[in-house]
């Protein structure tokens, strides 16, 4: 009695406090597209699932602040050393993992580090060419549509997808989209 515990050592059972490594725990983390361009801050807020004094789990509200790396992409793992569960004597706390999810883009898909885009082009503009205004992650860049384009034709723009911190970043591929205009003005129909 008086309050001292027994555990299970190399060698057998002996008395003294236990020392236990607390658990690892991954929670699944939405990331819209341009805080994994950019890299950002924010509170995240969640349940981790802990087990209490008398062995029950029990979920834990938990609120951090989390620094997203530039770069991230969907399915990366992001470890938090120590914010898992609390260890039992001299075991250290566990460590929390956030499974990355990339949100939906309204303009931008992804694939890897590669982002994919479509470019509304009229089919003057396709068959003579022409230099147009293209929103990207990085802000607005001029780029040329060579003469004679067709639709599904993809142009690169080497670069300009997602950042990468050990290595080369990914590439922005924009696919051309001929549409025809139901309003024309009397230049462009000239």
């Amino acid at each position: 009695g008086g309050g001292e515990e027994f555990g299970f050592r190399p060698g057998g059972w002996r008395r003294g406090p236990v020392d236990q490594a607390g658990e690892d725990h991954e929670v699944r983390v939405r990331i819209a597209l341009d805080d994994a361009f950019r890299g950002a801050e924010r509170t995240l807020n969640l349940d981790v699932r802990e087990r209490g004094p008398d062995g029950r789990v029990r979920a834990k509200p938990r609120s951090l602040q989390l620094k997203i790396p530039a770069g991230v992409t969907n399915g990366q793992r992001i470890r938090l050393a120590g914010q898992g569960s609390p260890g039992v004597g001299r075991g250290g706390s566990g460590d929390l993992y956030l499974l990355v999810e990339l949100e939906p883009h309204a303009r931008f898909r992804v694939a890897g580090r590669d982002l994919y885009t479509d470019l509304p082009v009229a089919p003057w503009e396709a068959a003579l060419g022409a230099t147009i205004t293209l929103p990207t992650l990085a802000g607005t860049v001029s780029l040329s549509v060579p003469p004679g384009a067709s639709s599904g034709q993809k142009l690169r723009l080497r670069g300009s997808g997602l950042p990468n911190p050990s290595g080369a970043p990914g590439d922005l591929y924009v696919e051309v989209r001929i549409v025809t205009p139901k309003k024309t003005s009397a230049a462009e129909r000239q």
